[in-house]
């Protein structure tokens, strides 16, 4: 079954017939896991890099930020059985758009909370594809581990 995971929104799957699947991610980043022996498969869709922007927002919707997304998708992997030493960690998004002046850097500044966090947890990231102008569609496979990513101007392709 494919399953859709909205902007500031995560997923987790053991059930091998699932395809998470995400849209659109431009300055967002994607996070995609998976344990290979445990079948597990996770995907977050997160916008901004720093929950105190809006510590509200952040409470209504955890999965709007990295630095409140990031962990509640690996301990939810977890709960389904997924080792963090087992992990396939890829990453997408953060590109540059609607900014084309650099004002913001919300693509930038995506990026370099999430390598903060997975420094600090001892993460590596195994794939990834960051930054530039365009927009990117990533799926994963939840039995297969297969993860398909589709970029504007450059096609699809298995990350």
């Amino acid at each position: 079954m494919k399953i859709v995971v909205g902007i500031s929104d995560m997923r987790v799957s053991n059930n091998p017939e699932d395809v998470l699947l995400t849209y659109s991610l431009g300055s967002c980043i994607g996070v995609i896991i998976w344990d290979p022996q445990a079948r597990v498969a996770g995907l977050l869709h997160y916008m901004l890099p720093d929950s105190s922007l809006d510590r509200e927002k952040a409470q209504q919707k955890p999965f709007m930020f990295a630095d409140t997304g990031i962990p509640r998708l690996f301990k939810e992997a977890y709960k389904y059985g997924a080792v963090k030493s087992r992990l396939v960690v890829k990453v997408v998004g953060g590109s540059q758009v609607m900014d084309s002046s650099g004002l913001f850097n919300i693509g930038k500044r995506n990026q370099a909370v999430l390598r903060r966090i997975f420094w600090k947890n001892n993460i590596m990231i195994t794939r990834e594809d960051v930054g530039g102008p365009g927009n990117r569609t990533v799926s994963i496979d939840v039995g297969t581990g297969v993860t398909m990513l589709k970029v504007s101007g450059r096609g699809e392709f298995e990350l």
